[in-house]
């Protein structure tokens, strides 16, 4: 079993309220939650209208399918045009024996 934690910091162009933020970034969440049964979270920048941080957890049977999780969750964020990608950070929480 491979585990990773994603950490994603985001820039939201169109917000112009922590009301509109909420709203921009809610289907960006539920759409990486679709996309591979993630769990996903805002877990900073609560208190910014065009910046946000979501965090990510994934588990996979092996290195390679953790991998092509964490590419999935990458071109899906960069093919949003609502979106830029700021940092992408990816921390394997447990290596293989």
């Amino acid at each position: 079993m491979r585990v990773a934690a994603l950490r994603v910091e985001l820039h939201l162009q169109s917000p112009q309220s922590l009301k509109e933020k909420r709203g921009a970034l809610r289907p960006i969440i539920e759409g990486l939650k679709r996309l591979g049964s993630y769990s996903v979270a805002e877990v900073g920048h609560h208190d910014a209208w065009q910046r946000a941080t979501i965090g990510l957890a994934i588990v996979a049977p092996d290195g390679p399918g953790l991998h092509a999780h964490v590419g999935r969750i990458r071109a899906y964020l960069d093919s949003r045009p609502d979106v830029e990608v700021l940092d992408f950070f990816e921390s394997e929480l447990e290596k293989p024996e």
